[in-house]
Formats: structure tokens, sequence, C-alpha cells
């Protein structure tokens, strides 16, 4: 799947859809569809799940990619807060703590390469999974109801893409289209 800087979402009037991109594009083209009949849908493209609309002035939360002035120093504080550090609650075996204070650096340090040597050795298993779930909740709130829906829900776990193709052939095309998009990292072979 494609992914943009800004946020971008899909809206749906029953099973057609009627706009696509940035959150703000698809809000000023809804505005010019009557939606009294109801039906509308939208969904955000980076997970799949069904959103409100009309939504909150600055929905979604848009990362800045402003450089900010320097803060005056303050107080010394616990942790690495210029790093970004977050302090959280872990709970491990003794013998996992153990492991980890004999590890350069110390247990924080020992975490935080371990966890970044996951993210990377199962990035595309974790890409694989993101989108499965993608498709799911989109397909769960759209199509529910469509004809084959449990076969082709099925058939995305299990990463069967022949079968999946099969069972949603029937279902209105644009619904087809756009699921096709938020799975087509679903069935990619992993590493």
């Amino acid at each position: 799947m494609a992914t943009t800087d800004s946020p971008s979402c899909t809206a749906f009037l029953g099973a057609r859809r009627v706009a696509f991109g940035t959150y703000e594009a698809v809000s000023s083209a809804l505005s010019a569809l009557d939606l009294s009949a109801g039906g509308l849908l939208v969904f955000d493209d980076a997970t799949g799940a069904q959103v409100d609309h009309p939504w909150p002035r600055g929905y979604p939360e848009v990362p800045t990619r402003e450089v900010k002035a320097p803060m005056p120093a303050a107080a010394p504080q616990v942790g690495r807060p210029r790093m970004g550090v977050v302090a959280r609650e872990v709970t491990l075996m003794p013998r996992h703590w153990d492991w980890l204070a004999q590890q350069p650096g110390g247990a924080s340090a020992a975490l935080r390469r371990l966890v970044e040597d996951a993210r990377r050795v199962h990035a595309d298993r974790d890409d694989q999974r993101m989108a499965k779930e993608r498709a799911y909740r989109f397909m769960s709130a759209i199509a529910g109801g469509f004809a084959g829906f449990e076969e082709a829900s099925r058939a995305l776990f299990a990463q069967d893409a022949e079968a999946f193709a099969h069972r949603i052939a029937d279902w209105p095309p644009d619904v087809q289209a756009h699921l096709a998009w938020l799975a087509c990292d679903a069935f990619a072979p992993t590493a």
C-alpha cells in the first residue's frame, strides 16, 4: 500500500466510493454531496478503521515538521526526554532481569536493541499482519452482510489470494477495488 505524508481516507455512500484523499479533500468533496439519505461510511486509509464524519477541526492530528526553538534550560530530569525516551513499566521474570543487567549499557539499552532488532527482522511479517487487519476492518464495516464475507475473511487470514479474489468477485466494484488496495501487502510472501 502506498503511503503518503498526510493522513488520507476514503468515503463510501453505500457501496460506491464517492471521495478519497486527504481528510480535508474528502471533507470538501462530501460537503458538495447530498448525504441526507444516509449510508455514508468514511474509512482511514492507514488503518481501515471507520471514522466519523464530520470530524472535528484539526482531525486527524497531522505531525508538524517545524523546527522548534530550543527551550530554556530546565532542572535535570530522570531519563532522556530529549531523545524521546518514555518510561513505562515492564514486567519480566527474575532470570530476564539478571540477563539484562549483564548486557552492555544496562537493561534499558539492551531492551531498546532487542526491540530494534525485532522490528527490523519482523518488518515484513508485521506489514503483512497490519494489511490483513486493515482489510478486515474495512470488510467488516462495509461488507459484513455480503455473500461470501465469512469465506473471504478466512481466505484473507489464510493468505489465500486466489480464494480471496474468488470470494469477493461478486461484490460491488468500488468495494472490491478498495479492498484489493488495502490488502495488497496481505498476500505478499514473507521472508
